[in-house]
């Protein structure tokens, strides 16, 4: 299992770089000419555009994600900006419709949408959000969760593609975090996020014109979607699930890393546990579903298969989760009170040593932060493990969504009397029993390590211990202010 991520990992960084020596840029593969306004169609030269902007509750970021599409460049009367506004609180549903209207007047083409049930959450929103009428004008819809705010060009730099080359379904741009530095833990996930990206996301687009669509930021083909039998709702992973029934219908996509997105990370522990517990069951489910879909797929190549079925889901989401919990977190705090295992320096320092650099790659501004997002991960690997298992087995969890909380600009406008506050009567909400238990657990062996064996794997396990406990008591992340 470690050598199959060692050889993922570098092939993905090997085709990245080949990538950037050689400037196998999406401008250089693709024909993408700034589309120009013709002085005998006017506004007709540019293709209508419908920009979705799903949200559920967004009270700190509604504002952000609204004003950022209404400021997107494009003629006026070639885009259709629509809320799709999914929101149980009244307070939060008012102000969403009353920001709309500010827009309207001002001479925006808005539609503010609401259902009267939140079946099939997101997925379940978008599929409503294409049945009316006037989509059928557009040709392509750009998408963008409630707390990302693209820039004005956004539309000028990702739409060409599209326009230029009919057999891309998809255009996906990068993002970028506004609060990156609020804490370690934004810090850490930056570093996992633009690895993600530069690398994951460069590899797929180019090696076969595939990667998963991250849901957010991207500008899709109408066509395509609709080709590839629209949104559903069977997974929590919507927009990976389109995406691999697009690719699997001969649609090509294409990453474009120098359009960034500024969006925001979880920076509460709870929050993003949340996130990572779908983002690790949902691919688990559709894998689940899928694999017969894709083997018996027509349309595509048998190493297109091969690239779905192995780098997509069995290495990235399935194997590099098992590997790391059970390895680092059992087997080798484990061996220690067994002289006759012995583990070999290959498996013990040279393979996690290169996956970890190769890791690093993504942020060259974070490496000296290299042994904290070590620690960081392994300790959620226990919790993507049991999504993973929660997801292949269809049990318990496998579909439950809670939309991940934004702060937006939130704890700017608090005070330290309100998190003080929040500490106090909120702290026995705060223990994790999982985190602890392994805690323990890893204290007990990096003792007996200590005292009885004179491998030093104490060095590495007492640290990784004390992770467990920090993220066990909660003392991660940012404290939500108690009145918002």
């Amino acid at each position: 299992m470690s050598m199959m991520m060692l050889v993922e990992k570098v092939f993905m960084g090997l085709v990245s770089l080949y990538a950037k020596v050689f400037r196998r840029r999406p401008e250089r593969m693709y024909k993408c000419d700034p589309i120009a306004q013709d002085e005998e169609v006017a506004t007709l030269a540019y293709p209508m555009v419908l920009v979705q902007i799903p949200m559920y509750n967004e009270k700190e970021v509604y504002k952000l994600s609204i004003g950022a599409a209404c400021n997107l460049i494009w003629p006026d009367d070639r885009i259709i900006i629509q809320v799709l506004d999914d929101s149980t609180d009244p307070v939060v549903k008012d102000l969403v419709k009353k920001e709309c209207e500010k827009w309207f007047k001002k001479g925006k083409n808005i539609k503010y949408e609401t259902r009267d049930n939140r079946s099939g959450y997101k997925a379940g929103a978008l599929k409503v959000g294409m049945k009316y009428s006037y989509v059928e004008t557009c040709e392509y819809i750009a998408m963008f969760d409630a707390d990302f705010q693209p820039s004005p060009d956004f539309l000028m730099r990702t739409v060409p593609f599209l326009e230029h080359n009919p057999d891309i379904a998809l255009v996906q741009a990068r993002w970028q975090f506004v609060n990156a530095n609020e804490c370690l833990m934004t810090r850490i996930q930056e570093m996992s996020m633009d690895y993600h990206f530069k690398v994951e996301q460069e590899s797929g687009s180019s090696t076969c014109a595939f990667f998963g669509y991250n849901g957010t930021a991207g500008v899709w083909r109408i066509r395509a979607i609709n080709d590839a039998g629209g949104w559903k709702d069977r997974t929590t992973v919507e927009d990976m699930d389109l995406a691999v029934r697009a690719g699997l219908g001969g649609w090509k996509f294409v990453y474009v890393g120098n359009v960034k997105v500024k969006s925001e990370l979880p920076s509460t522990f709870k929050a993003y546990r949340y996130q990572q517990h779908r983002w690790a069951c949902g691919p688990a489910v559709l894998f689940r579903k899928m694999f017969c879909d894709i083997v018996k797929a027509k349309k595509v190549s048998i190493w297109k298969k091969l690239h779905v079925i192995y780098n997509f889901f069995l290495a990235r989401r399935i194997i590099s989760h098992f590997v790391t919990f059970s390895f680092y977190c059992v087997v080798i705090p484990l061996s220690v009170f067994f002289p006759e295992v012995e583990i070999p320096k290959w498996g013990m320092i040279y393979v996690p040593t290169t996956i970890t650099l190769l890791n690093s790659v993504g942020t060259p501004s974070s490496f000296h932060l290299i042994i904290f997002w070590v620690l960081f991960e392994n300790v959620m690997s226990l919790h993507r493990c049991k999504a993973v298992l929660i997801g292949l087995l269809e049990a318990g969890r496998a579909n439950e969504w809670i939309v991940t909380e934004k702060l937006g600009d939130m704890l700017k406008t608090k005070s330290n009397i309100s998190v003080t506050q929040k500490i106090r009567f909120k702290f026995w909400d705060r223990f994790h029993l999982l985190e602890l238990g392994l805690a323990v657990f890893l204290m007990i062996c990096a003792c007996y390590d200590c005292i009885y064996r004179q491998d030093y794997f104490f060095i590495y396990i007492f640290p990784q211990s004390i992770t467990f406990f920090i993220m066990g008591f909660g003392y991660v992340g940012t404290i939500i202010p108690s009145q918002k």
